[in-house]
């Protein structure tokens, strides 16, 4: 893995400012937290970027905390509904704690929905990849790939282009809903990429008439990409975030056996970024949790699942990454020329996707 590949190189605006609070000792916020008693959390699969082992991993450190995970399978989307949903609400269905993608911690902090935090390990995570004032902070990386089946696809897809081939009719899913699912809508970026398009509207643009495209040949399945569905040929092919099609290939441990492929002719990186619900019943809870993320127990468990941690290259440089990890990663080959969009090109794209899904592609995407 080289720091060419690992080194952030967005230009991240940074938007609204708010004074923190003033800062507790760790021993003052565990304390805290414990009394506290719970963490609500919503929208992490236990298979996304290794999430099953970090939260067990908080569990076991903080057995006083009760970890309560609403909605696994939410989107972004959902993440700030939920938000906005249960402001007056301190009871079990209100998330004390956000996981959503790039766009999201922007627009959540416009709507005053996020309290600021900034973490004992701040000054490790890259400027351009978080909030000057601590609302929403990167977590976690990795690139767009296709998770294929390859006992029904023998011959795998190596581009978006190959996916408009006759041989993938009934084939191809995105693993969410373009209209809600971060994942899926920045699916559609890498497509518009793949044709030239630049990163933002033109590239939502492009994106959209491609799906527009495979629909209309009958190649895309309007069904939500999943471990399940791939297995059971629903979605032989989903086009979903390395880390997820890496830990799905090894779920289903070789039945059915699944090829990880990042396309030829586009490599899309994908920020992800923490934040601390502004309604959060469990304000310390929620800060507890963002430490562990952020020390290097919880970074390296990210590493476990295949995700890029944001303080990657602080761990490396101070030789505490285990080999076994760097060993399990994919090649660094196919994440040199890889691209990390604006924050504006990724909120000109999501906007244009979202308006846009129904009326250009016109097709459903279920669960």
């Amino acid at each position: 893995m080289t720091k060419k590949m690992l080194g952030l190189t967005t230009s991240l605006a940074m938007l609204m400012t708010a004074p923190l609070a003033s800062a507790q000792s760790m021993a003052e916020l565990e304390a805290a937290a414990k009394a506290e008693g719970m963490l609500t959390t919503i929208a992490l699969p236990h298979s996304w970027c290794g999430y099953g082992d970090v939260i067990a991993g908080f569990k076991a450190k903080y057995p006083e905390i009760t970890v309560n995970e609403l909605n696994p399978d939410a989107g972004s989307a959902d993440e700030i509904e939920a938000v906005k949903a249960n402001m007056n609400n301190k009871g079990p269905q209100a998330p004390d704690v956000l996981d959503i993608g790039l766009s999201f911690g922007p627009a959540a902090q416009a709507e005053n929905l996020l309290q600021p935090y900034k973490v004992s390990t701040w000054d490790t995570i890259p400027d351009d990849a978080k909030d000057a004032d601590g609302h929403w902070y990167g977590d976690y990386y990795g690139v767009m790939s296709f998770a294929v089946n390859t006992d029904l696809v023998p011959n795998p897809p190596t581009s978006f282009a190959d996916l408009l081939k006759p041989e993938y009719v009934g084939q191809v899913a995105l693993a969410g809903d373009p209209r809600a699912s971060n994942q899926a809508i920045l699916g559609v970026l890498a497509a518009g990429m793949a044709r030239g398009a630049e990163p933002g509207a033109a590239a939502a643009e492009a994106g959209l008439a491609f799906f527009k495209e495979l629909n209309d040949a009958g190649n895309f399945v309007p069904v939500i990409g999943k471990a399940g569905t791939l297995a059971q040929g629903t979605t032989p092919i989903v086009i979903q975030w390395d880390y997820n099609a890496l830990a799905t290939r090894d779920s289903l441990g070789g039945n059915p056996p699944v090829e990880v492929i990042v396309p030829s002719d586009v490599t899309l990186a994908g920020v992800y970024v923490q934040a601390i619900s502004a309604y959060a019943p469990q304000p310390n809870a929620a800060k507890l949790w963002m430490e562990y993320l952020y020390s290097d127990e919880g970074q390296l468990g990210w590493l476990a699942g295949y995700c890029h941690p944001i303080r990657f290259n602080d761990l490396v440089a101070r030789g505490v990454v285990p080999q076994e990890l760097m060993d399990a990663l994919p090649p660094a080959e196919a994440y040199e020329r890889a691209v990390f969009p604006t924050i504006d090109a990724v909120n000109a794209n999501a906007d244009a996707v979202k308006a846009g899904w129904d009326s250009v592609v016109g097709a459903n995407v279920v669960e």
